[in-house]
This record gives structure tokens, C-alpha cells and sequence, in this order.
């Protein structure tokens, strides 16, 4: 096995980077790594997931959903062609740390034949998507807030 976990914090409250999360319509507008998600987020529910590494080769997957727990945590199961091979299973949790503040962490648990192959790829491209993602996410929430708290 072999765990990627990237942290960012948010100056928002759970609910609103939730919202933007789970608002798989608008990801490509601002998501540089996840470039599309279709799918309802249920539980046992396949997703259809559309990734692009920086510097890395494109992929659309479709995981099934582990778990989905409102303003706190999205995670999902995939698999490389067949289970066993490269699976993959990533989350989103999100940690209130004041009403306003929230930490989100963001990472993915590999195992499989082929990961002790790919880790040296997972650790730049993998790794360098869940932080450009992260950072996108802060600004997109925390603009996000900006403006509705000001209208």
C-alpha cells in the first residue's frame, strides 16, 4: 500500500467548501486536476471521474462511492482495468476548526501489483494534482464567500 495525503486550510465554514466540492457541474471552471465528475454521489453509485496530472496523461475512471457524510467527508473506490491491478481510493474529509475555518484533507490509498511501478509518478503528478486542486479549491470557496457575505 501506499498513501499520498495533502492538507489545506480553508477560510470557510465545512458547509461552503462542501458545496463547491460537491458541485460536480462547475469543477471543470475551476478544478486544475479533477476535470470532470458525473454521477450522483451515493453510496454503492458508480461516479465517472475525469483526472489530469500536471506534467501526466489524462484518465476517466469510474469509482464507486464508499462514502458520502454531508459537510465531512467523499470517498470513492477505483480500479486500473481490473481490481487488484492499481486501485486507488480517494477522499475528501473535512475538519471544522472554527465556524468560519475548515481543514480539508485530501488523499488517496493505493495497493495493488503495479504501484510499487507507479510510485515514483504518484509522488510528483499525483501528489502535485491533490495540491493544485487544494489551492483552487481554497481560492474558489473563500472568493465564493467573499462575494456572498458582501451582496
Amino acid at each position: 500500500m501506499y498513501e499520498i495525503v495533502t492538507e489545506i486550510e480553508i477560510n470557510a465554514a465545512c458547509h461552503a467548501v462542501w458545496r463547491v466540492l460537491m458541485d460536480f457541474v462547475h469543477h471543470p471552471e475551476w478544478n486544475p486536476f479533477v476535470r470532470r465528475i458525473s454521477g450522483e454521489a451515493k453510496v454503492g453509485n458508480r461516479l465517472e471521474v475525469s483526472i489530469c496530472p500536471p506534467g501526466g496523461k489524462g484518465m476517466t475512471f469510474r469509482p464507486k462511492v464508499l462514502a458520502v457524510q454531508a459537510n465531512a467527508e467523499l470517498r470513492w473506490l477505483g480500479h486500473l482495468m481490473v481490481p487488484g491491478l492499481f486501485d486507488g481510493e480517494h477522499y475528501f474529509v473535512l475538519h471544522p476548526l472554527a465556524a468560519d475555518r475548515t481543514r480539508l484533507v485530501h488523499g488517496e490509498r493505493f495497493s495493488g501489483l503495479l504501484v510499487p511501478l507507479l510510485k515514483s509518478q504518484l509522488e510528483s503528478g499525483t501528489r502535485a494534482g491533490f495540491t493544485a486542486m487544494n489551492e483552487a479549491l481554497k481560492l474558489r470557496v473563500e472568493n465564493h464567500s467573499a462575494t456572498t457575505s458582501h451582496s
